[in-house]
């Protein structure tokens, strides 16, 4: 049994923050990495940033240098600082986590319920 909750989200204007976090949670042995992806009306879920295992931070070219993830391993849980915020941010926002049950195990992919995000005057 494991869990993956968001929380978070709402509406704020543009050039707004937010900060959502990402907590993962029951009978789980490690997790090599955890992200946040994003589905908008109409279109496909995209990679927003991801944390992996030993502090290695990727971006999606367009929330570089307003979005900042992190991570905290004893809580197992991740955050994504959002800043400077445009309509187009406008998503549902996933967050994703690689998580191991047991040593030895294969990893397998979990997702949180959705947090909606909406960037609007």
């Amino acid at each position: 049994q494991v869990q993956v909750v968001e929380s978070g989200g709402g509406l704020v204007q543009p050039g707004g923050s937010l900060r959502l976090s990402c907590a993962a949670s029951g009978s789980i042995f490690s997790i090599s990495a955890m992200g946040w992806y994003r589905q908008a009306p109409g279109k496909e879920r995209e990679l927003v940033a991801s944390d992996a295992t030993g502090g290695t931070t990727t971006y999606a070219d367009s929330v570089k240098g307003r979005f900042t993830i992190s991570r905290d391993n004893v809580k197992n849980t991740v955050y994504l600082q959002m800043n400077s915020l445009k309509p187009e941010d406008t998503a549902v926002y996933y967050c994703n986590a690689r998580i191991y049950r047991w040593f030895g195990s294969p990893g397998y992919e979990y997702w949180g319920q959705g947090t909606q995000v909406t960037v609007s005057s």
